[in-house]
């Protein structure tokens, strides 16, 4: 198996939505704001070879939306999808899978290309993933995150026929995280899933099974490593307390399993390892994932 680190440039958020109740004055010295209060962050996802397949997980923004849509988000650097698959020797026409951590805008966005007006899959020879519960959420969205799920994104998923559901019958997972099972993605043995429920219903988080390592893809349970610290909630997430206790059990299980963590939105670390320490679980050793053996 080998994996790759896939950047698909950087974007800006609000820093107060992206840190919650931590005040300006403490998370401002971990993601400097500017004079909007925007923080910069990356987009980042995380391609999987093994035999045959190769599995990209999330999409970032894509390209499709108009210049009112990206005025919000500041797009900026030089990475994009295309050219960080060639760095490594691949094309769009060469992914088997795509799997969707969950249907946001900045992880599925790009998922869909717009050809003579009509929107189209990107990755023409993917199986797209999601899970029933999450679709479900996601096409029938509430008043608060509706404005997170764009139709053009997802429906044209369905309607490509190239759509594929993790089977989550024997899921031990309802709206809280009582402990950490792994869930099998049915997509690759060595591919499994963690279910969290604060940021949005039924976000998968891909673990990984690599050289007798356990890396997980943390989408939005942990966007950054400045978000390990437990009060560090995201004002985007539907359910702040269900989150708190998500990471509290996550964290303790990535610590007992000497997990590596690999951020989507770190503008600067793309792994971490992790330690217990007088203040709780902190980051222990930052690496780019093209380091580990």
């Amino acid at each position: 198996m080998n994996l790759y680190s896939i950047n698909l440039g950087n974007f800006k958020l609000d820093g107060g939505a992206m840190f919650g109740v931590v005040p300006k004055s403490i998370w401002n010295k971990l993601n400097l704001a500017d004079e909007n209060n925007m923080c910069n962050w990356v987009l980042r996802s995380l391609l999987i070879e093994e035999d045959n397949r190769l599995i990209l997980i999330d999409t970032g923004m894509g390209d499709k939306q108009d210049d009112k849509f990206f005025g919000h988000y500041f797009l900026n650097g030089n990475d994009s999808l295309d050219s960080s698959l060639a760095k490594h020797g691949f094309t769009k026409d060469d992914i088997t899978d795509v799997v969707l951590t969950h249907l946001h805008f900045d992880h599925c966005g790009g998922s869909i290309i717009r050809v003579d007006d009509q929107l189209v899959p990107a990755f023409k020879n993917a199986t797209y993933w999601s899970n029933e519960k999450h679709w479900h959420w996601a096409t029938n969205p509430n008043d608060r995150e509706k404005a997170s799920f764009l139709k053009e994104n997802i429906l044209p998923i369905m309607d490509s026929g190239q759509l594929k559901m993790v089977d989550m019958t024997n899921s031990p997972y309802e709206d809280n995280l009582q402990t950490i099972n792994i869930q099998p993605s049915g997509i690759l043995e060595k591919l499994s899933f963690i279910i969290v429920n604060g940021h949005t219903k039924a976000m998968m988080l891909p673990v990984i099974k690599w050289n007798e390592k356990t890396i997980v893809y943390m989408a939005d349970l942990l966007p950054s490593s400045a978000h390990i610290p437990l009060p560090y909630v995201m004002a985007y997430d539907m359910f702040p307390l269900i989150t708190l206790e998500e990471k509290k059990i996550f964290l303790q299980w990535a610590v007992e399993n000497d997990s590596i963590l690999f951020f989507e939105h770190d503008p600067r670390n793309e792994c971490c390892s992790l330690q217990l320490t007088e203040k709780g679980i902190r980051p222990k050793e930052y690496f780019k994932l093209n380091t580990l053996k």
